[in-house]
C-alpha cells in the first residue's frame, strides 16, 4: 500500500520538511510551537508496527526536534507524545511549552479553538526552527 498522509493532519497543519523515513508538519496553532512528525509507512499507527529501526529513528528524530524546538523559542518544557486516540495514522507530537501559555499546565489538546498562523508568523517560525542546525529535516 502507498503511504498518504492523513486528511485531518493535512488539514491541521502545514508539512514544513522531510528526512528519508519521516515527514515534518507544524500545527496550525500560532499559540505554541507544535509540531508533528509522521513515519512514511502506509498502514501504520503504533510504534510496535515499526521496525526495530525505524522506531530509533522516529525515537531519535523526536528528541533532535525537540532540542531544536527548545533552543529555537526558548521553551520551559518539551511535550512529546504518540496520541493517535482520532487520527490512526502513526504521528508523534512535539510542543514547546511555557508557563503562562494559554493551556498552562494542562494539555494542549482539545484546550480551545487552535488560532491560526498569518503567513508572516508562519514563515517566521519556520525559519527559527530551520536555522538550529541539529534539526534532522530538511525544509520543503
Amino acid at each position: 500500500m502507498v503511504f498518504a498522509l492523513d486528511s485531518r493532519l493535512r488539514q491541521d497543519s502545514h508539512l514544513i520538511g522531510r528526512n528519508q523515513h519521516a515527514l515534518l508538519l507544524m500545527m496550525n496553532d500560532c499559540r505554541y510551537p507544535w509540531f508533528i512528525v509522521v513515519p512514511q509507512r502506509a498502514n501504520v499507527s503504533e510504534w510496535f508496527d515499526l521496525s526495530q529501526e525505524e522506531q530509533v529513528s522516529l525515537h531519535l528524530d523526536c528528541v533532535r526536534l525537540g532540542q531544536c524546538v527548545q533552543n529555537a523559542f526558548a521553551c520551559e518544557k518539551i511535550n512529546i507524545a504518540a496520541l493517535g486516540n482520532i487520527v490512526r495514522q502513526m504521528h508523534v507530537h512535539v510542543v514547546g511549552r511555557n508557563t503562562g501559555d494559554v493551556a498552562w499546565p494542562g494539555p494542549v489538546w482539545g484546550h480551545s479553538p487552535a488560532i491560526g498562523y498569518n503567513d508572516s508568523q508562519r514563515d517566521a517560525r519556520r525559519v527559527a526552527l530551520f536555522e538550529q542546525p541539529e534539526l534532522p529535516f530538511t525544509p520543503i
